[in-house]
């Protein structure tokens, strides 16, 4: 039986967890029905390899940015360097970005100049934003919705696992949450219950792979394979079938990251 399309929306394909054997991980995700990945380039040093990945490899596209644990450690990106990045054919997102004040408390200003750069380029490219969160919800808030007022951008708040509060504000503001396998772990009860409360239109899936690989991996390496197991967790929040929750997400990546869709589409 052919398992459902679905897209892993955000891992690490460049990190060295993966050097040994990427070909093999790629071949693993496509039997599992993740035919497109967007891998995530967290720092401008790290940009030649993450575009070489996708360059050399179908259904394999990237993002752009400088992840907000990297500000203070790396050149800030300007708006001029997003949108020079954003040319090229397979990147597809700004960022990630955002604000990060449980690990990197230290930066907060920095992190928050940073952001608005981000903000700036998504709007500019018309790409999709990138949000990383954590610790920082009040401040996410309300710079995302500074951005908003001024000019519109499309946004998905990644590996969500932030507040019910910074949920309901991102949906309205026509916003994405997206899963990961956080939400598969016996605890996440809260987690998943904020899922539950937004629209399946809103919903993507992803691993951050190598990291936070679902129940039953947890533990262990994760891999953009892995995408099923959450969304088969994601199908039982919704009550739905798996394949209906795969086309919903699936759908729903293809509307937020458009650049993305139009390969599949001419395929």
């Amino acid at each position: 039986m052919t398992p459902p399309e679905l897209v892993d929306s955000h891992c690490h394909l460049d990190f060295a967890d993966f050097d040994a054997d990427l070909a093999e991980i790629l071949a693993r995700a496509r039997a599992a029905g993740v035919r497109r990945v967007v891998t995530i380039c967290t720092r401008p040093d790290n940009e030649p390899k993450v575009r070489a990945i996708a360059e050399a490899n179908a259904g394999v596209f990237y993002a752009m940015g400088l992840h907000p644990m990297s500000v203070g450690e790396c050149p800030e990106l300007s708006l001029a360097d997003l949108v020079g990045f954003a040319r090229h054919p397979k990147m597809v997102g700004i960022g990630e970005t955002g604000l990060d004040y449980h690990y990197t408390p230290a930066s907060a200003e920095a992190q928050k100049r940073s952001l608005r750069v981000h903000i700036e380029a998504a709007q500019e490219t018309g790409l999709p934003l990138i949000i990383h969160a954590r610790a920082a919800d009040e401040d996410m808030e309300r710079i995302l919705a500074e951005g908003m007022a001024q000019r519109p951008y499309g946004c998905v708040m990644h590996c969500f696992s932030s507040g019910a509060r910074l949920a309901e504000a991102a949906l309205e503001m026509g916003f994405y949450l997206s899963m990961s396998g956080i939400a598969t772990f016996p605890k996440s009860s809260e987690l998943r219950e904020i899922f539950a409360r937004a629209p399946l239109s809103r919903i993507l899936v992803e691993t951050d792979s190598p990291y936070l690989a679902p129940v039953p991996h947890r533990g262990r390496r994760n891999e953009p394979a892995y995408t099923a197991f959450t969304a088969r967790t994601g199908a039982q929040i919704f009550g739905v079938s798996e394949a209906e929750f795969a086309a919903a997400t699936t759908a729903n990546f293809e509307r937020l990251f458009q650049k993305a869709a139009a390969p599949a589409k001419a395929a």
